[in-house]
């Protein structure tokens, strides 16, 4: 039986990532808005796409139970900084959610933590749900320095928010080793972070304590309810399944199970 702490409301958010096309889109968004009607226990749902799919999730997910989102925002409101895209132009098409800090920013774009915490704030600003990504390497949990990682990662975004602030965020645990990689962290290895990070957040006030705390890292329907059950994991980003309308809503399918 899951911990009762664990019978909260999930949120499960799929990150589409540089795929799609208009024709596939179409269908997978309307599986999964037609799918998703079906959930309970409160839980919710959100797709994040490429930036200029947000029009087509706009048009055929409004009125749905399925929230949509950018997987990136500029630090910046606007001005002379081409190829970028501003949070309020993700909100103008009433965006949810952005996600901020993924570990492929990091990673391929050199993205920093204080880079990260000021697009929390620009997202925030424009009435967005930032998703902060924290996550370690492969090479960082071997040598024992995990949660000083993730740790560092989220501080550098709990710093420059007020505890109303910050109440309103998400964050996203995606062990950067498990991403796409078939691996997932043990369900042991997830909760363990998760409580910390949930730690470090009841650090910000008591408002921030339930902020949710999503795993991302190869989530699959076999591995979801596991993972789900766990006191502090409180849903998840879901990477390559959500480019499946039957696994992704399998997975919600899953948090709906261990929801109350």
């Amino acid at each position: 039986m899951p911990n009762e702490q664990a019978k909260r409301a999930k949120l499960v958010v799929g990150n589409w990532k540089m795929h799609g096309r208009l024709v596939e889109n179409a269908a997978l968004l309307q599986a999964v808005a037609a799918g998703a009607a079906a959930l309970q226990n409160g839980v919710r749902t959100g797709l994040c796409v490429p930036t200029p799919y947000l029009a087509q999730a706009q048009a055929l997910l409004a009125g749905s139970v399925v929230a949509w989102g950018v997987q990136d925002v500029s630090a910046h409101t606007q001005g002379a900084y081409t190829g970028e895209v501003a949070a309020g132009m993700a909100a103008d098409l009433d965006a949810t959610y952005a996600i901020v800090g993924h570990s492929e920013r990091r990673a391929y774009h050199h993205e920093h933590s204080d880079l990260v915490a000021v697009k929390a704030q620009r997202a925030l600003e424009a009435g967005l749900v930032p998703i902060v990504c924290v996550g370690e390497t492969l090479e960082q949990r071997e040598n024992g320095s995990t949660e000083q990682v993730v740790g560092t990662q989220l501080e550098a975004v709990l710093l420059v928010l007020s505890e109303s602030q910050a109440a309103k965020i998400v964050v996203a645990y995606e062990p950067v080793w498990a991403i796409g990689s078939g691996k997932s962290a043990t369900t042991e290895q997830a909760q363990q972070v998760h409580a910390f990070l949930r730690g470090q957040l009841a650090a910000k006030g008591a408002s921030v304590a339930t902020v949710p705390v999503l795993y991302g890292g190869s989530v699959k329907p076999e591995n979801a309810e596991e993972l789900f059950a766990q006191k502090d994991i409180d849903g998840g980003l879901i990477g390559g399944a959500s480019l499946k309308a039957k696994d992704f809503l399998a997975i919600c399918q899953a948090a709906q199970n261990v929801s109350v």
